[in-house]
């Protein structure tokens, strides 16, 4: 069973972490991609470069000095800290960032709100199953190529977009989105199941909020591109298959 993770930037500095994945990648050697984010990271970056961080619509504003900053923190240090954790429990990892062997590629999506901020287009699936075949690991930033050179060459793409789009391309079974709460909550506890109507509506009406609302976009988008199922949860998740909220194209709703 083919899996992408995408994992948060906070529960990257979860100690459990690194042996959860390494758990999942000996189960089925070839068969797991992670996605990472950093939105922390990022903004804490920003403040020593005396920048505010700006958001739209659950997804952050780039200059193209955020971008270069993006760069740093994603491509970086996040990446290269969570290949080493990998690499420590016994992981053959390898880091990537979007922009690498032009695995990821970017339209930008609305460059006079966002700025160089972009939306997945292409994933380079061959880069990626040869790196798989070989038993690695591969840990993605998602950090990606731009389709139009008019913003230069780099788009800073929101890390569930980026998973939502290497989940479908891989024809994945399971894209899981891990996070620090244990599901999409409603009045403080956890949904069991989703349809792509209830996604909508919580995004519409306000109850999924920011890094929620992005989440579920990009399990909609993953829905869409032909992934079985999407499970948002937190770090327990990623050894217990029942835990979570779960999207289906054919689920409803249930608490």
């Amino acid at each position: 069973m083919t899996r992408v993770i995408k994992i948060g930037g906070r529960p990257q500095l979860d100690a459990a972490l690194p042996a959860a994945l390494a758990a999942a990648h000996r189960a089925a050697p070839g068969s797991l991609v992670v996605v990472h984010g950093g939105g922390d990271e990022v903004s804490t970056l920003q403040r020593l470069y005396g920048v505010e961080a700006r958001f739209a619509g659950g997804r952050r504003v780039t200059s193209a000095l955020d971008l270069e900053i993006i760069r740093m923190a994603l491509s970086g240090s996040a990446n290269k800290r969570l290949v080493s954790s990998l690499t420590d429990v016994g992981v053959a990892a390898i880091g990537l960032s979007g922009e690498d062997g032009s695995l990821l590629t970017a339209d930008p999506l609305d460059p006079d709100r966002y700025g160089h901020v972009g939306t997945p287009s292409g994933v380079n699936v061959e880069l990626l199953r040869w790196l798989m075949d070989a038993a690695l690991l591969p840990v993605v930033s998602p950090v990606s190529r731009s389709t139009d050179r008019a913003l230069g060459a780099t788009l800073n793409v929101n890390g569930d977009d980026a998973a939502a789009a290497i989940a479908a391309a891989l024809e994945a079974e399971e894209l899981l989105l891990v996070s620090d709460v244990a599901g999409v909550l409603l009045e403080e506890q956890p949904v069991v199941s989703l349809g792509p109507e209830d996604a909508q509506r919580l995004i519409e009406d306000g109850t999924a909020r920011g890094g929620m609302a992005a989440k579920l976009q990009a399990a909609l988008s993953a829905l869409d591109g032909g992934v079985q199922r999407v499970r948002i949860s937190d770090i327990a998740a990623i050894a217990d298959a029942t835990r979570g909220t779960v999207l289906t194209r054919e689920g409803s709703m249930c608490a």
